[in-house]
């Protein structure tokens, strides 16, 4: 089998491929700069520079690239640079002259900052900084806006935990859980989506999020999943023998104290599986296996579905319940919720919600999140945009920006960047290395630059 080998000059919009041509016949250096400009009021997690530099950039480009992109867009747009890149081939063994910078991955950004910075590091290829854009802001973009998004829901757990559970801090990290593999776009996808999760969590089905972290960043106690049923593993035993399938599920996986295994329990009627196979007829095998019974509704109207699900589990007559010191019901340990379907930031608040108006503690349930984790988010979700915000002409920098009379917000930047304690953006007159500046260096000319670990990226972005 023949497998295509990745050609970066390839991976870029066609119209950039003219850019070379269109710049002043001066230009030295260009400088450029990415940056969310709009937070939604949100903390924004920056996340999966790394990941790009050590998967993409690290490896040269070669003549067979130089090439091939000539066949395809000499054909497609007629123009190509063909003398630059063998000048890179030639002058740089193939390796881009750049210099990127960025903040560490896992800090919280809560105002608008450039998070990475670009410039050419040989004054003759300076069209190379924005032919990068379409590859790098993709690499940026999608995953901080996931771990963004991970991260908010996290501050949504965390509030009602307290509110209502004592004790909580090491159940927090498998609150939710990434189901979101399926859903995604692409292997990438799920790869960089649910790596930029499990900044802020421990729960996932996704496993190529996982060896993206062991990867690329080192990582290790990356994420946790358990045994679950499926509906194909329910409904195979056919709706007469439900409770067989489920029994199945306890007395395969929850033999040992300790052990944890979910189940689906609405192939056919959801409450009354809770009420007469999981809260009566397997009630004493789920009590006295030492382990932990999830049951999974999975539809239904939510929170009402849940609301209902809670009052069946906990009445006395089935399993019952305790109440915390906070004053919040508790399902006894061996029997939980968990709901995966349906699931966004906002419809897992109303739960919470509605589940603390009910007296029921956060403690009770865990959430599944797969394409509103994963999928359903863009680069207009926080506007990300990667501008040229400067210009040397051989004897200065000067600032190049853009300000549209129609729409203020899509204003940019001019001049080089230092970001300075507490996120303060210092403009930057000449080339000299700045004291205590947070845009470190990440990449140059085919070299990694301050490397760094998930642990650390987690510690950046944990909950203050």
């Amino acid at each position: 089998m023949n497998t295509k080998k990745y050609n970066f000059i390839l991976d870029v919009d066609s119209y950039k491929v003219s850019h070379f041509k269109q710049y002043p016949k001066s230009t030295q250096n260009l400088s450029a700069y990415i940056e969310a400009r709009d937070l939604n009021n949100q903390e924004l997690v920056f996340f999966g520079l790394q990941a790009f530099i050590k998967k993409y950039l690290l490896n040269p480009i070669t003549m067979e690239d130089i090439n091939e992109a000539e066949q395809f867009y000499m054909d497609h747009i007629g123009i190509f640079n063909r003398q630059d890149w063998e000048y890179i081939l030639n002058q740089h063994n193939g390796f881009l002259p750049l210099e990127i910078q960025s903040i560490d991955e896992g800090s919280i950004v809560d105002n608008p900052i450039p998070l990475v910075q670009i410039v050419n590091t040989d004054i003759k290829v300076p069209w190379l900084v924005s032919y990068i854009e379409t590859a790098l802001l993709r690499a940026i973009w999608y995953p901080t806006t996931v771990s963004t998004i991970s991260r908010e829901i996290k501050k949504i757990i965390n509030h009602y935990l307290s509110i209502t559970s004592t004790k909580y801090e090491e159940d927090l990290p498998f609150k939710l859980h990434d189901f979101g593999a399926r859903g995604v776009s692409s292997l990438e996808s799920s790869q960089i989506g649910g790596a930029a999760h499990l900044i802020n969590f421990l729960g996932s089905d996704t496993v190529e999020g996982a060896i993206f972290l062991r990867d690329y960043y080192s990582g290790e106690d990356i994420s946790y999943s358990i045994p679950a049923s499926e509906h194909s593993t329910i409904t195979s035993w056919g709706e007469e023998n439900e409770l067989e399938a489920h029994e199945n599920v306890i007395d395969i996986f929850l033999k040992e104290d300790g052990k944890v295994a979910a189940s689906v329990i609405d192939s056919y009627n959801t409450f009354d599986t809770a009420t007469n196979i999981i809260s009566n007829e397997l009630k004493s095998k789920i009590i006295n296996s030492g382990g932990r019974l999830v049951v999974r509704p999975d539809s239904g109207d939510l929170p009402e579905t849940i609301i209902k699900l809670l009052d069946i589990l906990s009445n006395e007559k089935n399993f019952g319940f305790l109440w915390n010191d906070k004053g919040y019901k508790e399902l006894p340990d061996y029997i939980r919720v968990i709901q995966g379907d349906g699931v966004d930031k906002d419809v897992i608040n109303e739960i919470l919600l509605s589940m603390q108006k009910n007296k029921y503690s956060a403690n009770n349930i865990t959430f599944g999140m797969g394409g509103s984790l994963l999928q359903k988010v863009d680069r207009d979700t926080f506007s990300f945009a990667m501008k040229v915000s400067a210009l040397h002409d051989g004897v200065a920098w000067r600032d190049v920006y853009k300000k549209p009379i129609t729409d203020k917000s899509k204003n940019s930047r001019g001049g080089r960047f230092a970001i300075m304690k507490n996120q303060k953006i210092k403009i930057i007159s000449e080339d000299k290395e700045i004291q205590n500046n947070l845009l470190k260096k990440r990449y140059e000319n085919g070299k990694l630059f301050n490397e760094i670990f998930l642990d650390e990226i987690r510690l950046n972005a944990a909950l203050s």
